[in-house]
């Protein structure tokens, strides 16, 4: 007979592991960040440490609990911001069957990606209000046996190397907005990778077209709300766990320059060496509060949010609203702390690769506008209405 591991020793080993993959990518990090090429090599590098596995949902003897995967997500993303958000693109997605599936769909689809290392990817469009509905880029046409997809969509990470590119497209028949898994490697996929990015170059990011790609009735997890009013609370936690999950990627970025930066200040290679400097004590003190701070807000926006995928569908929309509240938060923080600290180290010390931190916080956090975030933010404050949040992942 078997004897279970128990969940905290899988814990442990977990981060353990992700520590040693840490250690492999910091190692070549500069040149990889240079060369820029998609990530064939560290994906490889990810399926071997068994990683892609690993960070699936929890289920009886497998997967992660939200916790540990955002654990784990910062741990790599402090030693490559690319490879943590490729970790944390996959890991969220990896939720999609019990957002959008049925609980059986959901059982059979994560046990078939666990046993086979699958690595996802994609990009589901959040419900938007109906007067912002638009002309859909991705469609979907009924056939006998299923549906054929037509249209192009850019892809954050992996969008040549993943095992499965999860999007959402319109029922040209019906209107209902459908969430499907693409092997990038079916036929009609073809693949253009994103050239000469600013920051997050080995993320392998791209345009995913779908020339009448055929879509089989097990490809297809469910159906999105077409509108943020029509959003089930616990449908709606999709887009607030992705960018929660993207904020450790922010916060790994953010201690990973820090350290960076002040083991130079050790070795006597930065601009101003440690001796009894109280302005450079002023200014590790500065930044590493700034990182506290964000880790702190972060960590509560963590808590919270693994306590609502644990409710399920026992989760309201007022409870759904405050969960994304508290993620457009640690969202805001998280960004701000990225690029101020990654930007600061860079008087501290002229090493080469230190600007590629940087450059990673800043893609990572050009998407969403902090304007917006503050407005929703502060309406759901001021008028508790969970309407205020519902749109501000968009």
């Amino acid at each position: 007979m078997t004897t279970a591991v128990p969940s905290d020793a899988r814990r442990r080993a977990l981060l353990r592991t992700a520590r040693d993959v840490a250690d492999d990518l910091a190692a070549d990090a500069i040149a990889r960040d240079q060369a820029g090429e998609p990530p064939a090599d560290e994906t490889a590098r990810l399926r071997e440490a068994g990683l892609p596995a690993a960070l699936t949902p929890p289920r009886s003897g497998r997967g992660t609990d939200w916790r540990t995967g955002c654990a784990v997500i910062r741990e790599v993303s402090a030693a490559d911001g690319s490879i943590g958000e490729v970790l944390a693109r996959h890991y969220a997605h990896t939720w999609s069957g019990r957002f959008y599936a049925t609980d059986q769909q959901a059982a059979d689809l994560e046990e078939e990606s666990a046993r086979g290392q699958w690595l996802w990817t994609g990009a589901v469009h959040p419900p938007a209000p109906h007067e912002d509905a638009g002309p859909p880029d991705l469609t979907l046409r009924p056939r006998a046996t299923g549906h054929v997809l037509e249209g192009r969509r850019p892809v954050d990470t992996v969008v040549a190397t993943a095992d499965q590119i999860l999007v959402d497209a319109v029922c040209a028949a019906t209107g209902d907005v459908l969430v499907v898994r693409i092997p990038p490697g079916a036929r009609g996929v073809h693949v253009e990778p994103a050239r000469g990015r600013l920051g997050q170059r080995v993320a392998g990011a791209g345009e995913a077209v779908f020339d009448r790609v055929a879509v089989a009735p097990g490809q297809v997890l469910g159906r999105r709300p077409r509108d943020e009013e029509s959003a089930a609370p616990f449908t709606a936690l999709a887009e607030p766990a992705l960018r929660l999950a993207l904020c450790h990627v922010g916060l790994g970025i953010a201690e990973g320059a820090l350290g960076e930066t002040r083991d130079l200040s050790r070795s006597g290679r930065a601009h101003r060496l440690p001796g009894e400097d109280p302005d450079l004590f002023l200014a590790y003190g500065e930044l590493a509060s700034a990182a506290q701070t964000a880790t702190a807000v972060a960590d509560r926006a963590t808590e919270v949010m693994a306590q609502a995928l644990d409710a399920g569908a026992r989760l309201d929309a007022e409870e759904a609203a405050a969960v994304a509240a508290l993620v457009a938060t640690a969202e805001t923080v998280t960004s701000k702390a990225a690029l101020h600290i990654t930007a600061r180290v860079l008087e501290f010390a002229d090493a080469p690769g230190l600007d590629r931190f940087w450059r990673n916080a800043r893609v990572l956090t050009s998407q969403r506008p902090a304007a917006h975030r503050l407005r929703s933010i502060g309406e759901h404050y001021l008028n508790g209405s969970h309407r205020a949040m519902a749109g501000t992942f968009r």
